[in-house]
């Protein structure tokens, strides 16, 4: 396991400028904003869905469940194609294929158009955390790095958060869902222009991985590994676990909080569709402050357990269905704030347990367990809220985030255990 820690100091990392730093965070953070914004492409419009062409909660699910799944068996591959091709060609195709999925949902028909456009997302989807991770590891000096990963996770909670407002918004100003898929695409078309004139900040081909690699073998070369040889290293498969549960979770508050509530607490959409846009937006301010906790804290996995149990405990309470319904609601979006200040600590810990070199790829098979979470979850939630079942939806995402402490103690005790 030692070998897989990154343990060089960071004096050993060339200085970049604080510019040209925040350019390059700025950049990714808009291109990561832009994935997550896309991940919610579909699920905010369910109930326009279910009223034109009524669809059940199940077969809505299996959208969400079709774009994660080419998601997460892109990403695990796509890791290797950004460390072979380089990350900033990659991330431009993905964009691309963004604006596609806006227009298919705008111009296809029926329920083959909405899985036209849910399987390009998902493709878009693919490369994303290979690409960030490996252009932000690259490129951003080691005291900022933390931060590059805290805004990181900011911009995709606020994709996350603006999602919904904006498809719904368009929607109810122009009397047409299909009118936000067009407003979807020029979103994407917009974003990708602005990370084409600033491509020489994201030019991963820039950074090098000899100061690390040196550090680690007393200033001499490293031994070429195999491939898949991090395939092989324990770390992984935890850290690709912690992703799967913890994203369960998530994936029971994205696309099915609000019916939930509306069910158990008899309040109307307006107001619990408000929930998904509170928890990401209470995740932005939790990710803020997760980027001093982590730049401070040996043990990251303990601040991940402590921030997840609390926001495990709130969705419980949520789902015994006895709060008033306005604190119901509050206390969902609170939950918010410890999956967020987590999330820096998440993303630095995989760090720590990733060969050189091989960022992309670690980053791509560990992320894609976030895939798979939501691909595997959205069925099973979709089917409780079929059944009645809503505080089954707060009971399941509560468990799932006590499976994920499980893991992340695992693989923080395994990492701090090499790094002695």
């Amino acid at each position: 396991m030692k070998s897989i820690t990154s343990t060089f100091p960071p004096a050993a990392a060339p200085t970049r400028s604080v510019r040209d730093d925040v350019r390059t965070i700025g950049l990714i953070g808009l291109a990561h904003g832009t994935s997550h914004f896309f991940h919610l492409l579909l699920p905010p419009l369910f109930p326009w869905f279910i009223a034109e062409s009524g669809f059940t909660y199940s077969e809505l699910g299996l959208l969400v469940t079709v774009f994660f799944l080419i998601s997460g068996l892109g990403q695990a591959s796509a890791g290797f194609v950004v460390d072979r091709l380089g990350a900033r060609p990659v991330l431009f195709v993905a964009m691309a294929c963004f604006v596609a999925a806006g227009l298919a949902g705008a111009v296809l028909p029926g329920y083959g158009g909405l899985m036209v456009a849910a399987a390009l997302a998902g493709l878009g989807n693919a490369p994303f955390h290979p690409i960030d991770f490996t252009i932000l590891n690259k490129r951003v000096s080691a005291p900022r790095l933390g931060h590059g990963f805290s805004v990181h996770g900011i911009s995709g909670n606020l994709g996350w958060a603006a999602a919904p407002v904006f498809l719904t918004g368009i929607t109810a100003l122009t009397g047409s869902w299909r009118m936000a898929m067009f407003a979807a695409a020029l979103v994407a078309l917009v974003v990708l222009v602005i990370l084409f004139v600033g491509r020489d900040a994201i030019d991963d081909r820039q950074g090098a991985w000899a100061h690390e690699t040196a550090a680690k073998h007393g200033g001499k070369p490293a031994a070429a590994a195999h491939p898949f040889a991090f395939l092989r290293e324990p770390s992984v498969w935890l850290c690709f676990s912690f992703f799967f549960f913890s994203t369960c979770a998530l994936s029971a508050i994205q696309g099915f909080s609000s019916p939930a509530l509306q069910q158990l607490y008899g309040l109307p959409l307006g107001i619990t569709s408000l929930v998904v846009t509170g928890f990401m937006l209470c995740g932005a301010g939790g990710m803020l402050i997760g980027g001093f906790l982590v730049a401070r804290a040996e043990r990251l996995e303990q601040i991940i357990g402590v921030c997840l149990l609390a926001s495990a405990v709130l969705l419980g309470l949520v789902g015994l269905g006895i709060l008033p319904g306005m604190v119901a609601v509050a206390f969902a979006a609170l939950a918010g704030l410890g999956t967020g200040l987590a999330g820096p600590s998440r993303d630095m810990l995989i760090k720590r347990a990733a060969p050189p070199g091989a960022t992309g790829r670690v980053y791509g098979t560990v992320y894609s367990g976030l895939d798979l979470g939501f691909a595997m979850a959205s069925p099973l939630f979709g089917a409780l809220l079929d059944r009645g079942q809503a505080g089954g939806v707060f009971y399941g995402s509560a468990f799932a985030l006590v499976l994920g402490v499980a893991s992340a103690a695992v693989v923080g005790s395994r990492v701090a255990h090499a790094r002695r």
